[in-house]
């Protein structure tokens, strides 16, 4: 028995295969294949062994020794107590003896985890209580989100929806994706680069104009990154915002029946309450994860990173087909999840350790309180109860979240937490002029 001085997870067992026991199990896989083997001029089950071991002995052989050699691995795994991670790497030994076969088994055992000190984590909790301002700055948002537009006889300004034709030039030729024919845009929100959207505003329609435009250096087209091309640009129609107005109507639209105000008001209310609670708790959980992985460096088994990988790449495909792409010719190095993959590995290891050591399991009302929490925002929360108990794989998610839940807790009454008056728009993720 050996450790890897690479790997400090890896180990090697040299392991020591009896051939006849080899060769026995062989015979049982031979007779197995003759139960069922269909041969001309043989009843099934009939066929004799000789012949079978003509057709069948290579196979026979291959699956005779993979499981003698797993058998004999997993008593000696269980002879060391380890916890093994993956498939061992088998690597066969030069030897003299006719009696057995001679091979070292490689593979991985999950880190031992001491759970260290958490006394000097540093975790700073956001807080934010929904007054009147948010209320009426989400309202403002919502007005964004609806918005018309009609035509306008002035010139082009900022929120503007305009339509135009342009046509560009790099030294004097077109580029790919240079020109276009009734283009519309609402300025200021970054459809087109802002030279160029900035050059539209104050133009009236009919008008036309020639410009030059630098494209950044780092622009995603690499022939145009850097350069500045000559735009010919047309504006052929100007549409002026109109905001709807905060009226019966506007709430109906919202979802209260009735068209009260009142009732919108609490409604956008309750919904900021629970987005912002949300919000406060992700980035709790993410201060309190690095807390964890500060104060417990953890050896990873690469097995385990692998896997997440395949995992987290598989996923990537399927976001990436569902929303319409072709990801054939798509790059996907290992290299762009390895980094996530070993944080989720390791995060892993360390929670599942923190919520056996200190008694952190779900426990079922704890899982029923999450399930009606997020029930609350449904209109009929009952179905959605129903629909969590009524599959265990679904329930085990929540029992899961309300783990590392726990886990948040108990890091936070250890660490020490100091509470910060937050930013609405930072907490919301709102870009902010």
């Amino acid at each position: 028995m050996e450790a890897s001085t690479t790997n400090p997870l890896e180990r090697r067992l040299d392991l020591s295969v009896a051939i006849a026991d080899i060769e026995k199990e062989v015979d049982k896989q031979l007779r197995r294949l003759g139960k069922n083997a269909k041969m001309p001029g043989f009843r099934p089950g009939k066929i004799p062994m000789n012949i079978l071991k003509q057709q069948y002995g290579e196979q026979a052989h291959h699956d005779a020794f993979n499981e003698v050699l797993n058998r004999v691995f997993m008593d000696a795994v269980k002879a060391g107590d380890y916890q093994i991670v993956g498939r061992p790497q088998i690597e066969p030994k030069q030897t003299e003896s006719t009696t057995h076969v001679e091979v070292t088994a490689i593979f991985e055992v999950y880190p031992e985890i001491v759970l260290n000190d958490l006394a000097g984590a540093e975790i700073e909790r956001p807080t934010l209580e929904i007054a009147d301002a948010q209320i009426d700055k989400t309202i403002e948002i919502l007005r964004q989100q609806r918005v018309r537009h009609e035509a306008a006889n002035r010139a082009a300004a900022k929120d503007d929806r305009v339509v135009i034709d342009f046509s560009g030039k790099k030294n004097g030729e077109p580029f790919e994706g240079g020109a276009a024919s009734d283009y519309p845009l609402v300025l200021g929100q970054g459809t087109l680069l802002a030279d160029f959207e900035k050059a539209l505003e104050g133009m009236k329609a009919g008008e036309s104009k020639t410009i030059d435009v630098k494209f950044p250096d780092d622009y995603f087209a690499k022939d145009m990154a850097g350069q500045t091309a000559n735009f010919e640009i047309t504006l052929k129609q100007v549409m002026a915002p109109v905001l709807p107005v905060v009226d019966a109507e506007f709430a109906k639209n919202l979802g209260i029946k009735d068209g009260d105000l009142t009732k919108m008001r609490e409604e956008i209310a309750a919904n900021l309450k629970r987005e912002v609670k949300r919000r406060i708790e992700t980035q709790v959980k993410t201060q309190v994860m690095d807390a964890l992985l500060k104060a417990n460096p953890v050896n990873v088994p690469k097995a385990l990173i692998e896997m997440e990988i395949q995992r987290m790449r598989q996923n990537l495909v399927k976001e990436l087909e569902r929303s319409g792409m072709k990801t054939n010719d798509f790059p996907m190095q290992d290299d762009l999840f390895v980094e996530q993959a070993t944080r989720r590995i390791s995060l892993g290891i360390i929670v599942a350790e923190v919520i056996k050591a200190e008694k952190l399991e779900a426990q079922p009302q704890q899982v029923r309180a999450a399930i009606e929490d997020m029930a609350e925002s449904y209109e009929r929360p009952d179905e959605l109860i129903r629909w969590y108990f009524a599959q265990p794989k679904r329930l085990a998610e929540v029992e899961d979240v309300v783990s590392e839940n726990n886990v948040v807790a108990w890091v936070l009454s250890k660490a020490k937490v100091t509470d910060k008056e937050a930013d609405f728009d930072e907490l919301m993720g709102r870009k902010t002029n």
